[in-house]
């Protein structure tokens, strides 16, 4: 496990950054990317920003309490799709095993794909600068033995940094960290581990396997090695896809049964064109509803085939909504989801079209600040 070379790429602040990129007079400005109306909600936050408390899926009537001359800008996704391609291009000239996890970050496994430079802190470093010169835009890099480390990694410098985690940090240096910055713990397993007296990677390697199996099942394998620094899942080029959903935020609450029932056929009509596209479709249909005290809920129903149609689509959408009549206090979001999808190996690189990369073999240029690099025993 430690002879693997792993790097995480991420993008600083995407979408806004994207934004000030295209626009100059949005730069050094606290920007958001979003709706700044009553029912909007913050796709993503600037640097700027962020000193203030803003951050992504925030409401953005909070956003602008907190930062008063907040700039919002609405969002631009075939843009972002159209530079995640690019940088996604850049990659696959490094290595062709690659994970994206979303338009902006991704792994990267170069153990076997060093090439002339024979360390992976110097391609990462050549894969920021090369995003840098083509798409004007910065990245942050996190380099280590294992997917786990290189994600911490990639967080410890940002904006526009690269930390490495060798094989002889790794163990050690989760120690200290709060376990809920620990990526693969979220919220709730957080605050029940708190509630156990896990507070640290300190305190969660203390905790022996079988402890930890009780209270957190099949993931418990998993948090006992992290806590170790060990995490051997490979990077995975080709992701199956779980689901596919859509959904909406209205402006008034819905209360009335003619006017939710409308909206919802409006959604799954949206639904069914993206699975159309995607040539794939599910077995189990899920309703979400918000309602304007932010309740939420979901009911969900599975069929013994796929769906067939977008009429069959929309009838379980609505079987699915009557139990809920009357809609008190009123609704602020609808939306469904399609799950058991009938194309068992769809590619996730991204979650709104299918990247091509051309896997050209890298550069054998070495970039010039290599002798500082060269200090990180070639890791």
């Amino acid at each position: 496990m430690e002879s693997r070379r792993i790097v995480h790429i991420d993008m600083d602040a995407f979408y806004a950054s994207v934004e000030q990129r295209d626009n100059p007079s949005l730069r050094g400005r606290p920007l958001a990317v979003g709706r700044g109306e009553a029912r909007g909600v913050v796709a993503a936050a600037s640097y700027e920003a962020r000193p203030f408390g803003v951050r992504s899926a925030m409401p953005s009537l909070k956003a602008k309490r907190l930062c008063p001359d907040l700039v919002f800008v609405p969002a631009r996704f075939d843009v972002y799709r159209a530079v995640s391609m690019q940088i996604h291009e850049i990659f696959a000239r490094y290595t062709p095993l690659i994970q994206p996890l979303s338009l902006d970050e991704a792994y990267l496994d170069l153990t076997d794909y060093l090439g002339a430079y024979g360390s992976a802190t110097l391609v990462a470093e050549r894969i920021r600068a090369d995003i840098r010169k083509e798409t004007g835009l910065t990245a942050s890099a996190g380099v280590s033995y294992n997917r786990f480390l290189a994600k911490l990694a990639s967080d410890y410098r940002k904006p526009d940094g690269l930390f490495v985690i060798t094989p002889r940090m790794g163990p050690d240096f989760v120690l200290n960290l709060s376990v809920d910055q620990f990526h693969g713990i979220g919220p709730a397993t957080a605050r029940k581990m708190n509630a156990l007296g896990i507070k640290t990677g300190a305190d969660l390697r203390k905790m022996d396997l079988l402890t930890l199996t009780r209270h957190f099942g099949k993931a418990a394998s998993f948090y006992h090695g992290i806590s170790r620094g060990i995490d051997d899942r490979p990077v995975v080029v080709n992701r199956e896809r779980k689901s596919l959903g859509t959904e909406q935020t209205y402006l008034t609450d819905l209360r009335d049964e003619a006017a939710a029932r409308n909206a919802l056929g409006m959604i799954a009509t949206k639904l069914w064109l993206q699975a159309q596209r995607k040539q794939i479709t599910g077995r189990t249909v899920t309703l979400k509803v918000k309602y304007a005290d932010f309740r939420q809920i979901t009911r969900a129903r599975s069929l013994p085939v796929s769906v067939e149609s977008e009429a069959s689509l929309a009838e379980i959408g609505q079987s699915l909504l009557t139990p809920l009549f009357p809609l008190m206090p009123g609704v602020r979001l609808l939306g469904l989801t399609l799950s058991a999808l009938a194309s068992p190996t769809l590619d996730e690189r991204d979650n709104n079209s299918q990247m091509q990369l051309a896997f050209d073999q890298p550069e054998t240029t070495l970039p010039e600040n290599r002798q500082v690099f060269r200090s990180l025993s070639l890791f």
